[in-house]
């Protein structure tokens, strides 16, 4: 005790110690921001990229040159792949839009995802193997070891794409949880005399700290509208890739504004009433259902705490007047 109040009133020590704290705090004052990572970044560049692929088949297109015009990868899935020939298999039919919706654009996340539900397969049936077999040495009969690795290798085949379909999820969630805010900026920036392109790069710019994968969709569906032939395709791939109520009625009524002419600023006003409504109701649908929800937990881990505590003193008294 003694050592211990010399060297708190100690000055060498006081001063070393309060250097030491100085030095660590400016070490991670300046360490922090180098190792965060800027999605938002990430994704404009993705836009960016898709923006060039689109110029450059409006190109081709006008100049009717043939030829593939994306770069496929080519690395050790894709020879895999097509040493075994098993692109036309392994691709579902909706593998493309599937993996879009995820965030997963050209034929590099496709390839990937063809030769992850190629390997998953036999990669789950030999641990199963192994752990029936040589892990646990269960007492299973060997046809019901074998069945069991069967079903691990067709649990195997769908990992893939229960892996894109919580991707798929998350950035729904993501989306729709600012969806409603930048249809007000979007509204806001159509009264004011600006164009719908002008609109969508603006609201992109704003809206990418609340959410980023908003940003790149709005972002990518303004390079379609610079790009593609028909106005309405840029829309309608704006609903196909969020696939959600609210966007789909935000397309359907862009569509209506530009087929029919009707005012822009209307639409978009009724729209942004209905998505917030969307919003409120479903956050009272979870709020509702959130009592159901912890009756379980509250069974499993409240009551049996509850009885330890009522009825032990209870039972320790018994116990000791029977002996």
């Amino acid at each position: 005790m003694d050592i211990l109040m010399n060297l708190l009133f100690d000055k060498s020590f006081l001063i070393t110690l309060f250097v030491g704290i100085l030095a660590f705090a400016t070490v991670v004052t300046l360490g922090l921001p180098l190792l965060e990572t800027n999605g938002l970044d990430d994704r404009l560049k993705s836009v960016a990229r898709r923006r060039e692929e689109l110029r450059a088949k409006h190109h081709a297109a006008l100049n009717a040159k043939r030829g593939a015009l994306r770069v496929e990868p080519i690395s050790y899935m894709k020879a895999t792949l097509d040493r075994f020939k098993l692109g036309n298999i392994l691709e579902g039919e909706h593998s493309r839009d599937k993996l879009a919706s995820a965030g997963y654009r050209g034929q590099a996340p496709l390839i990937t995802f063809m030769f992850f539900r190629f390997v998953m397969p036999p990669l789950l049936f030999g641990i199963v193997l192994l752990y029936t077999f040589v892990i646990l040495h269960l007492g299973w009969p060997v046809m019901q070891k074998i069945a069991a690795a069967l079903v691990g290798a067709a649990v195997g085949f769908y990992v893939p794409d229960l892996f894109v379909n919580n991707m798929i999820a998350r950035r729904q969630k993501s989306i729709m949880r600012a969806f409603p805010d930048a249809l007000d900026l979007m509204l806001i920036c159509v009264e004011s005399g600006m164009s719908i392109e002008s609109a969508f790069t603006r609201v992109a710019a704003e809206i990418g700290t609340q959410s980023a994968e908003l940003a790149e969709e709005l972002a990518l569906t303004t390079a379609e509208l610079s790009y593609l032939p028909d106005r309405r395709q840029a829309f309608d791939n704006l609903a196909k890739r969020c696939g959600h109520p609210g966007v789909r009625s935000v397309a359907m009524a862009l569509n209506q504004a530009e087929k029919y002419g009707t005012p822009l600023g209307q639409a978009l006003r009724v729209t942004a009433t209905e998505n917030r409504e969307m919003r409120m109701q479903e956050a009272e649908r979870k709020a509702a259902s959130l009592p159901a929800k912890l009756t379980v937990p509250m069974i499993i881990f409240f009551l049996p705490c509850l009885f330890i505590v009522i009825l032990g003193p209870a039972i320790i008294q018994i116990r000791a007047a029977m002996h």
